[in-house]
């Protein structure tokens, strides 16, 4: 497969680029993990159809894929990047490469979590977690739930949740109350996200929303069935059936970092480096989305389609976006000082406490290293499947290493697929 444009993610950043490269004439390949197209912000489900913005983007491809202009790769990870405009990818039945002459990469975000006692029982997920479990048909209806950790994606969780006839029993927030209203009153400047604020904040008027506290545990033998809550110099205890508990968003750079894109330092996390064309320190790599800083999917989708315009050299339409995309930057910058992770945070755990859990290995026993590479060496952690994008970034956080690259293959792949190396590379 050889493509003119090649993009990696399909959530906004992705799907606004394919359109913007398509409607320029361009043969253009996009590469998804996921079945359906949306990423985890517009992620579909067997009772969850697209709607506004995402139906609009989703049918707007759609369109093209049926003209032939672009090609849909979903349910396809890619898995090593096997040289100049070259990568290894792998779906369901097989590996194989792909060629491009210019890459977007708009890989996205993933959950951030911090290591606490319990957090690995069943019935803990993350916030995002819980979303994407329910759209995928996990019953939740009756179910008594506390959603916790940091920002909006809380609330979006919660309606979620009670949307499906589950009971939001609380709503913690580790933020501390001042934070959280300069931030909501900041709102003023972007009406529309006020608006969808004041409507969920309505929608779970009956919902206790604690500012300034934080899980310290969850508890339960096979199954979780309370959680230990601390408010401000209160504990507290809440009886639950499910918690789910992230700190934030964590930009997706691996498959950047490896293909040689520099990365920088974006509110206390990675994220791929860009210039004013949404262009890499690689010639003819773009970047777009999460994966340049987390800041929603209105800023997504428009750095999305400003790659794609400055890939296609139309530089005066991505020009033309520049200001709106400055006012949703500013709208981030604003989202991270209020949510910024309070310090404490990094001493919830216990040595008993798991840190990576594909690999069992305890936090005290990882403590013990000087860096994330000597952990490795010494304890496996971050060896497992999901090679270090949990705990990687935790130790990160709690113990302040510096982030290591992640290796290929970036995901559990085929002895078949792998093969594929020696004879293309």
């Amino acid at each position: 497969m050889n493509f003119d444009i090649l993009i990696i993610g399909a959530g906004p950043a992705g799907l606004h680029a394919a359109r913007v490269a398509a409607e320029a004439g361009q043969r253009v390949g996009i590469v998804d993990d996921n079945a359906r197209p949306g990423g985890q912000i517009w992620r579909q489900g067997p009772e969850h159809p697209p709607t506004g913005e995402a139906r609009a983007a989703i049918d707007a491809v759609e369109t093209f894929v049926q003209r032939g202009s672009i090609a849909r790769l979903s349910g396809t990870r890619v898995v090593q990047a096997l040289g100049e405009r070259q990568l290894l990818v792998e779906d369901a039945q097989r590996g194989h490469t792909i060629t491009y002459g210019k890459l977007i990469v708009a890989t996205g975000a993933r959950e951030r979590f911090l290591p606490y006692p319990g957090w690995t029982l069943p019935g803990v997920t993350g916030a995002g977690g819980l979303q994407a479990l329910v759209k995928g048909g996990l019953p939740i209806r009756g179910e008594r739930i506390v959603i916790a950790g940091t920002g909006p994606l809380l609330w979006a969780a919660a309606v979620t949740a009670r949307e499906h006839g589950a009971r939001v029993v609380a709503i913690v927030e580790q933020a501390p109350p001042t934070s959280v209203r300069r931030f909501a009153a900041g709102l003023v400047q972007m009406p529309a996200k006020l608006v969808q604020a004041l409507r969920m904040r309505f929608d779970l008027r009956a919902t206790p929303y604690l500012c300034g506290a934080h899980v310290i545990e969850a508890i339960g033998d096979t199954m979780l069935t309370r959680v230990r809550i601390q408010h401000g110099d209160k504990e507290m205890s809440i009886d639950c059936d499910r918690l789910a508990c992230a700190y934030g968003l964590v930009p997706n750079t691996h498959v950047g970092a490896a293909l040689g894109c520099a990365t920088e330092d974006a509110h206390g996390m990675a994220a791929l480096t860009v210039d004013e064309w949404q262009a890499t320190s690689l010639p003819d790599v773009y970047a777009a989305g999460e994966c340049t800083g987390v800041g929603g999917m209105e800023l997504a989708a428009l750095e999305g389609r400003i790659a794609a315009h400055a890939a296609v050299g139309e530089r005066d339409k991505a020009r033309a976006l520049f200001g709106e995309r400055a006012r949703y930057r500013a709208f981030a910058a604003r989202l991270h000082e209020a949510f910024a992770l309070a310090p404490h945070l990094r001493t919830l755990a216990t040595p008993d406490t798991v840190l990576c859990r594909c690999e069992d290995v305890r936090f005290g026993e990882a403590a013990q290293h000087r860096s994330w590479r000597d952990a490795k060496l010494h304890t496996r952690c971050g060896m497992g499947p999901c090679q270090g994008k949990i705990c990687g970034e935790a130790a990160a956080f709690c113990l302040g290493w510096p982030r290591n690259g992640q290796r290929p293959p970036f995901s559990p792949a085929r002895i078949g697929t792998l093969l594929e190396v020696p004879s293309q590379a």
